[in-house]
C-alpha cells in the first residue's frame, strides 16, 4: 500500500495484530483488613455454613488488539500499576491468552 507525492511513493506496512484475551485479578496484600470478606464471613457463618475466611477481590477481564502476548501482558502491567490496582495495598495477577 502507498501513495505518490510528486515523483516519491510513500509506502507503509500495516502490522498485524493480534487479539488476546486478559484477565486481572486484583486482591489485597496480606496485613490488610478486608471488610466486605469479614461481612461475607460473619454472614456465612450465621447460614451454619463452617467459613473459616473469606477474602474479596476484583477480576477483570478484557479482549486488546496488540502485536504479541509479550506486549499485552506489558499493556495490562502498565493499566494495573496506573488504575487498576492500588501499589500500596493492592496485589494482581494477570493471565493472557491468544485468540
Amino acid at each position: 500500500m502507498g501513495y505518490r507525492i510528486g515523483h516519491t511513493f510513500i509506502f507503509w506496512v500495516l502490522a498485524e495484530s493480534m487479539r488476546c484475551r486478559a484477565k486481572v485479578e486484583v486482591a489485597l496484600k496480606p496485613g490488610y483488613s478486608d471488610p466486605e470478606g469479614d461481612a461475607a464471613k460473619r454472614a456465612l457463618r450465621e447460614l451454619q455454613y463452617a467459613v473459616e475466611s473469606v477474602m474479596v477481590s476484583k477480576v477483570y477481564r478484557m479482549v486488546l488488539d496488540v502485536d504479541s502476548v509479550e506486549a499485552a501482558k506489558k499493556i495490562v502491567e502498565g493499566m494495573c500499576r496506573r488504575l487498576l490496582a492500588n501499589p500500596t495495598r493492592d496485589d494482581f495477577k494477570i493471565q493472557i491468552e491468544d485468540i
